[in-house]
């Protein structure tokens, strides 16, 4: 299962090592500050993470919509190649590992997420990739009989956003909520 290929959409990543290690420390820094100040934070303050001045920020990405791209880009392509590992699991749990994977990104990375543009090409390539990870995913569940076969992936990709929504609690009741959630999904014998 491929990852997001971050050669068709985002900034290009330098070839220079020096110039690589600047571009990585700044998508990892962004990532922290959108993370902890949501996606209005102060570009001076992800430079001074990176260790980096703020023309080299602006060098690398001359908006704040192409950074947060970036990092968007960035963690969903981990999530799209955690479908690999899961892919190595048995179907049901496959399934649901990398769903929960999913959610823990979109709860985590919420202003990031918020902050991209839904028409951009990023966001459609990002969207694209996601469907491509989960897809066989769950065609392999339900071929296997553990998942429902009148869901498809854009039925389980919309609840999975929509879960992601809500402010739980406590970490116990989203554990709760998410399995009732997948019992949902899970094949059941009609009664």
């Amino acid at each position: 299962m491929p990852g997001l290929d971050l050669s068709v959409v985002g900034a290009r990543r330098p070839h220079r090592a020096d110039a690589a290690r600047n571009f990585d420390a700044l998508v990892a820094a962004a990532r922290d500050v959108f993370t902890e100040y949501g996606a209005d934070a102060p570009l001076d303050e992800v430079a001074r993470r990176a260790d980096v001045g703020i023309a080299t920020l602006y060098r690398n990405f001359p908006t704040r919509e192409q950074l947060l791209e970036q990092v968007y880009l960035t963690e969903v392509d981990a999530v799209c190649r955690a479908a690999e590992g899961a892919a190595e699991l048995g179907p049901w749990e496959g399934l649901t590992t990398w769903l929960r994977r999913f959610i823990d990104y979109v709860a985590t990375k919420r202003a990031v997420a918020t902050g991209i543009d839904r028409g951009s090409a990023a966001y459609r390539a990002a969207t694209d990739a996601l469907f491509a990870a989960g897809g066989p995913l769950l065609a392999r569940a339900q071929q296997a009989g553990t998942i429902r076969t009148d869901v498809d992936i854009d039925d389980v990709m919309r609840f999975t956003m929509a879960y992601t929504t809500v402010n739980f609690a406590s970490a116990e009741q989203r554990d709760r909520m998410l399995a009732v959630a997948f019992d949902g999904l899970a094949a059941q014998p009609a009664p």
